[in-house]
């Protein structure tokens, strides 16, 4: 009878060296299209030139929280009634202002009114009302 010579036999190794060279390749692959896909959602458009462009000022967005023990916080600081619309004046003076308050819902509405009077005599027209849908 026959018999075949025998083989080697290697060792199975999984080879990683390629899969880094994909994973590699993918990760350059999606910086690469989230740098020039960002700035591509607006339409790109050449402007017109005038010779008195007006500049359009942003917001600044001031918080005011009412707590239900009736503490005032201007911006997660502490503050009192007094020093409210002198800080809200400043903060005016600086650049235009959005204040938002954000009242505890078991804070007195008398707390509110006076908040709100604070804000007239920082000659702050306008605020907005935080809240949450039932």
């Amino acid at each position: 009878m026959r018999t075949w010579p025998a083989r080697s036999r290697k060792s199975v190794r999984i080879e990683i060296i390629p899969m880094i060279d994909v994973m590699m390749f993918l990760l350059v692959f999606f910086v690469l299209i989230s740098i020039h896909v960002l700035p591509a959602l607006g339409l790109k458009v050449a402007l017109p030139h005038s010779a008195s462009p007006a500049r359009i000022d942003e917001l600044k967005r001031v918080t005011v929280t009412m707590t239900g023990d009736g503490s005032i916080y201007l911006d997660g600081d502490k503050t009192s009634l007094q020093q409210l619309s002198e800080q809200l004046r400043a903060l005016k003076a600086q650049s235009k202002i959005a204040v938002i308050i954000a009242g505890d819902e078991h804070s007195m509405l008398q707390q509110l009114v006076d908040v709100l009077d604070a804000m007239k005599r920082a000659d702050v027209p306008a605020a907005s009302i935080v809240t949450k849908p039932k």
